[in-house]
């Protein structure tokens, strides 16, 4: 008896092990996975070098859910680079992107462009893998372009802090005193510096620069340098000096001296590096302008032999002509005045006031007398506007935008002791195009004169070469609108304020163009623009877009013609909707509802009249690869002028019962 219970005994014991052996292993095999930990901060600036970026962030934080991992997006903002960090469900989109790659240990950054901006993500598995954020994976032996969508290769990392104060006496060898490193906007992009005195005290810039423009009216030649090797400006202030280099934060140490002595931190011997780079540079700079002076010889030998195939003579002359001028009112045309006696100018009344700026009438004095002066216009930027001022100034400083349509641009000015930049341009009494047609009425010849002058100088940006054939860097105005469009004495259109425009050089990728952002005047935006729908890889569409704002123009300055029989009281298009238009309320009205200006019955009563309305339609048309050109607008205007009469008995009737006969133009 006691051998069964001791057999039974031992044969229950038995199994309640086996029970308890395979419970616990069940209860192991459905434990659920440990949660993920992972560095957790909201937006910070972040430490980045040639191929990572270190964020600063100190919190880490256990992810609430079981299949979370770790993320960071990172962007820039102002030129410093920011990065937030988090735990992320993967099964959820980040930031409006769904990853597809989250198993990695490493956070490999892949690029993404959402509507205007762009963003750089990336996800991982691992204990604060996301504290460190990798531009290619570690095995790479090439850094991966930004069409690669595991990866992009990092443009140039530059010291970047604008300007700032100083202790640096421009002797021997300066330390920068920024402290943010930015990476360049612009793979093109290269380290500049800039050290002058402002009221006696040093100011020091740092900041990335496309050696393609001229930096302080200066077009670099040492940018290939491996160190900043400071060089004074001649024709400039006293004391000024700027240099540029293309190594990683280069422009943080910068020599007044000649490098030739080992420093730390700098190559030995850096000297034979300089001439390798700058030698070539001159034999290319002095083959590139015998080329250029010669080509410029035999192209006007051909000007003065034939007349240029397909270009009006006449427009032709007036532009040669203002090439050759050289009187005092042009003769700083498209430059920055660097004298250390600025222009004797008095500052009259204000005219004007927008976002970034005021407009003064003002007198530039001609001689010793107060009597003889030339009447001007002066654009006033505060301090803080300097990023404004620089764009509309580089604008201006390409020679090939001068035309009889667009604002004739006298000299840039940098008032250091008023805090102020200024911009001299033309002055004309007769305003901008909004004020002069809310008080005047016009007819057939003035709508002809007004509306074919804004196209022609909305082509002339938009051209890629000038009316004689020479080439050019095609331009878009993005804030059109008729209070942007100032009337001259002959009743013609000029542009004006390029504060938003955009160079659409050949080389831009879309990242860049996506880069420039939702700008202009919501009353006057594209459907394109306001639904930040922007076709990035072909730079026609951002002329299609100005050419809808010119529509919009040209349909304002059609409602106040007195050929059409009923002119109105000059209200501005979508007036009748609201006053203070944003941009959400305009996707309702011009995406949703496809609503434009009204266009009467009574403009089909003018032959005129009728086929410019239809070209009006036709250049607002809410699919952008529809609408014409600004090209062919002038073309349209051009054959609309000559072809059609206008009806002199019907206008002069019209004037006279409007009781505005004095008004008619």
């Amino acid at each position: 008896m006691e051998r069964v219970m001791e057999r039974f005994g031992s044969v229950g014991f038995g199994s309640v092990l086996l029970v308890c052996l395979v419970s616990g292993a069940s209860a192991l095999l459905h434990t659920p996975n440990p949660q993920s930990v992972c560095k957790s901060c909201d937006p910070q600036p972040a430490n980045c070098r040639s191929n990572q970026c270190i964020t600063s962030c100190s919190v880490s934080k256990t992810c609430p859910g079981p299949d979370d991992v770790c993320a960071a997006v990172w962007w820039r903002k102002a030129g410093v680079v920011m990065v937030e960090t988090k735990c992320h469900d993967p099964k959820q989109p980040l930031n409006g992107v769904v990853l597809d790659d989250y198993s990695s240990s490493d956070c490999v950054l892949s690029l993404k462009v959402m509507n205007t901006s762009v963003l750089r993500l990336c996800a991982c598995t691992g204990r604060e893998c996301n504290k460190r954020l990798l531009l290619s994976k570690p095995d790479d032996q090439i850094l991966p372009t930004s069409e690669n969508k595991e990866g992009f290769k990092l443009a140039q990392v530059c010291r970047f802090c604008d300007i700032e104060f100083t202790a640096c006496n421009a002797t021997d060898v300066c330390e920068s005193s920024c402290n943010i490193t930015s990476i360049c906007e612009n793979p093109r992009e290269v380290c500049v510096s800039a050290w002058r005195r402002n009221k006696g005290k040093p100011i020091m810039e740092t900041m990335c620069h496309n050696p393609a423009l001229p930096f302080h009216g200066q077009y670099l030649t040492d940018y290939n340098n491996s160190v900043c090797l400071m060089k004074q400006v001649k024709g400039m202030e006293d004391d000024f000096y700027i240099c540029s280099c293309n190594q990683e934060e280069c422009n943080d140490r910068l020599f007044f001296t000649d490098v030739s002595a080992p420093t730390e931190g700098v190559e030995k011997n850096p000297l034979p590096v300089l001439l390798v780079s700058v030698v070539p540079a001159l034999i290319a700079v002095v083959v590139l302008l015998s080329a250029f002076y010669c080509y410029h010889v035999f192209h006007q030998q051909n000007l003065k032999a034939t007349k240029t195939k397909g270009i009006d003579s006449e427009t032709c002359a007036i532009i040669m002509s203002d090439d050759d001028r050289s009187d005092s009112s042009s003769a700083n045309a498209n430059s920055l005045n660097h004298n250390t006696e600025l222009l004797p100018i008095q500052l009259d009344t204000i005219v004007g006031k927008g976002r970034f700026a005021e407009v003064y009438r003002a007198k530039l004095k001609q001689g010793a007398t107060d009597e003889s002066f030339q009447m001007v216009a002066v654009k006033i930027f505060p301090y803080e506007e300097y990023a404004s001022w620089k764009t509309e100034w580089e604008i201006f400083s390409d020679a090939e935008l001068r035309h009889e349509n667009v604002l004739q641009f006298l000299t840039a000015e940098d008032r250091k002791a008023e805090r102020r930049y200024w911009l001299i341009t033309a002055y004309h009494e007769r305003g901008n195009l909004q004020e002069f047609l809310t008080e005047h009425v016009i007819g057939w010849d003035g709508l002809c004169r007004l509306g074919g002058s804004l196209a022609r100088g909305v082509a002339h940006l938009h051209a890629d070469r000038t009316p004689c054939g020479r080439p050019k860097v095609a331009i878009v105005h993005r804030d059109l609108k008729s209070v942007n469009v100032l009337v001259k004495s002959d009743l013609s259109c000029c542009l004006c304020d390029f504060g938003l425009s955009l160079r659409l050089h050949n080389f831009m990728t879309p990242e860049e163009l996506a880069n420039s952002g939702q700008v202009g005047t919501a009353r006057y935006m594209a459907p394109e623009v306001l639904e930040s729908r922007m076709d990035l890889e072909n730079i026609e569409s951002f002329k299609q877009a100005d050419v809808y704002s010119m529509a919009l123009v040209l349909w304002e300055i059609t409602s106040r013609c007195s050929a059409i029989g009923d002119s109105r009281v000059f209200v501005s298009p979508f007036g009748k909707l609201k006053d203070h238009l944003c941009v959400e309320s305009m996707k309702d009205d011009v995406i949703r509802d496809r609503l434009r200006p009204e266009i009467p019955a009574s403009w089909t009563n003018h032959a005129g009249v009728h086929l410019l309305s239809s070209t009006i339609e036709e250049c607002w048309d809410h699919d952008p690869e529809a609408r014409v050109t600004a090209q062919c607008v002038v073309e349209r205007f051009s054959e609309i002028s000559s072809a059609v009469i206008s009806p002199l008995s019907a206008d002069t009737k019209s004037a006279q019962d409007s009781g505005n006969d004095e008004e008619e133009i």
